[in-house]
């Protein structure tokens, strides 16, 4: 029965929404992209990324092919995100896009699976899609004097 379960519960959260839109394509590929201060940028053979960053391969798919739906326009903040906790804890993602001459400030919230436009429109990412949009970085040893 549980095995039943974890099948249908997969199945469903592996499936994007009829809605999602990838956010980029091949004639508006992602080029670079930065996470607060971890970043990738596209090579001539392969993705490159911070050194901290060990899904470099991974974690650069993940964001180029991202999908989103839109969520609506104009909302000041969703109700969804707590403004005393979460609202601050937004990271900032700069993306380049290919052939464009601006790059683009977003805000990401991991935890809610939210993007926020730089129009100031809101973007759900579907569940799928969420963890491997945050990067596997390299431990930092603490050391106490």
């Amino acid at each position: 029965m549980m095995i039943s379960i974890l099948t249908l519960l997969d199945k469903k959260t592996a499936k994007l929404p009829d809605d999602a839109q990838p956010l980029f394509d091949d004639n508006s590929p992602l080029v670079q992209l930065q996470l607060d201060t971890l970043w990738l940028n596209k090579g001539s053979k392969a993705w490159q990324c911070h050194p901290d960053v060990l899904n470099c391969q991974s974690w650069a798919k993940s964001w180029s092919e991202i999908h989103l739906s839109a969520l609506g326009q104009d909302i000041d903040f969703p109700a969804t995100i707590d403004e005393d906790t979460d609202k601050h804890g937004a990271q900032r993602v700069v993306i380049q896009i290919a052939d464009k001459q601006q790059p683009q400030l977003w805000q990401f919230y991991p935890k809610q699976g939210l993007l926020e436009s730089p129009a100031k429109n809101w973007y759900l990412i579907p569940p799928s899609q969420r963890e491997a949009l945050s990067p596997i970085i390299k431990a930092k040893a603490v050391i106490d004097n």
